[in-house]
């Protein structure tokens, strides 16, 4: 069968198709049903013995007893890996791609030498050339099952972006393992103990083959208005009024880049950082004296929301383990109707000229 391209819209018939048709059943017939869907698991349609007979009248009862073969598998259509054609919009790399918020239960080391396992929601996600149509996001999460039953660390968070790297055939990617982390802190003065949790973050990112290992911390303390103190105090000496200075629940996210040459920093040497920089974090077991403790204790740290990032920044630049920050603090105010917020990045791992245009809003703590 001769068919010219400069005439081909113009000039096939019916005996064309018939004649090709033939060819093309000939091949199928001759080669393996992997080859065929190859092709177009379409194709196998096309054979005889093998067409759909009752279409469309489709079965309705669900085949309990079918059984997939690999045969069966390889006529499965996969519009994800299929031939750049498909991709609509621009043929352009996407940085990352994947799935957020698959749950699963994770161990975790404590700094005492304990495990907990914690509800863990998962993040992976892998940059896609500019030639591939997509990803088979499954395998994200077929590959962290395997790693899931190991205790956690940034070492068998490093082999699981290996092997889905490898599987998604990309060339960075990045894990981010988010949970809430239980630490017993003591009361003020009481000599209660309760649980107080933390959330928290891990997250290795590669890029341009360099690996990073960063963790995300928020705090949630009280900040108590430096004015208002003064003003209230201002309002006792000079009229006998009885004024008291506002504050307010608070939020800062210390967000650092862990130097890997140093030994591991665990999670509660940085929540002990954060309570170092701002001592006034909010209380768990309180009794009458402890809520006095606290009054006393705020009225001994009043701190602007400036104030509580470079306290935090002081502390994370005496920290030999931490490299390049940021930190980030919103004061919910009981004064105004808008909150105060500060953000202090050191190095270039967290500086950015634009901002999430709700990154303050995740900042707010539901207890």
């Amino acid at each position: 069968m001769n068919m010219h391209t400069s005439q081909l819209n113009d000039t096939l018939s019916r005996e064309d198709a018939e004649a090709a048709l033939a060819v093309l059943r000939r091949w199928a017939s001759a080669v393996s049903a992997e080859e065929v869907a190859t092709l177009d698991p379409l194709v196998s349609r096309l054979i005889p013995g093998q067409e759909v007979s009752n279409y469309p009248a489709l079965a309705r009862a669900y085949p309990d007893a079918f059984e997939v073969d690999d045969a069966y598998k390889a006529s499965m259509p996969d519009l994800q890996n299929g031939p750049s054609s498909l991709i609509k919009g621009a043929k352009q790399q996407i940085q990352h791609v994947g799935i957020s918020n698959f749950r699963l239960p994770i161990r975790f080391h404590t700094r005492d030498g304990g495990d907990l396992t914690l509800e863990t929601s998962v993040t992976g996600t892998v940059s896609l050339d500019a030639e591939k149509k997509g990803i088979n996001m499954s395998r994200i999460m077929r590959t962290f099952y395997k790693h899931a039953e190991e205790t956690f660390s940034f070492d068998v968070i490093e082999r699981a972006l290996d092997a889905y790297k490898t599987d998604l055939e990309s060339f960075d990617a990045r894990i981010q393992m988010r949970f809430s982390f239980p630490m017993k802190v003591e009361s003020l003065r009481s000599g209660l103990s309760g649980y107080q949790y933390y959330d928290i973050a891990l997250e290795l990112v590669e890029s341009a083959g360099v690996r990073k290992q960063i963790i995300h911390l928020d705090y949630v303390y009280s900040s108590t208005c430096p004015c208002s103190l003064e003003l209230s105090e201002h309002a006792r000496q000079f009229r006998g009024q009885l004024a008291t200075p506002h504050s307010q629940r608070s939020v800062a996210r210390l967000s650092v880049l862990v130097d890997q040459t140093q030994s591991c920093l665990w999670f509660e040497d940085l929540i002990d950082r954060a309570r170092l920089a701002v001592p006034t974090e909010t209380q768990v077991m309180v009794k009458r004296e402890d809520e006095q403790a606290f009054a006393e204790l705020n009225a001994a740290n009043p701190i602007f929301v400036e104030d509580a990032v470079r306290l935090f920044t002081e502390q994370l630049q005496a920290e030999n383990r931490v490299s390049d920050f940021r930190v980030i603090a919103s004061h919910q105010e009981s004064l105004h109707s808008h909150d105060a917020v500060s953000v202090l990045t050191e190095g270039e791992t967290f500086a950015s000229e634009s901002l999430d245009p709700k990154l303050f809003a995740t900042l707010f703590h539901v207890g």
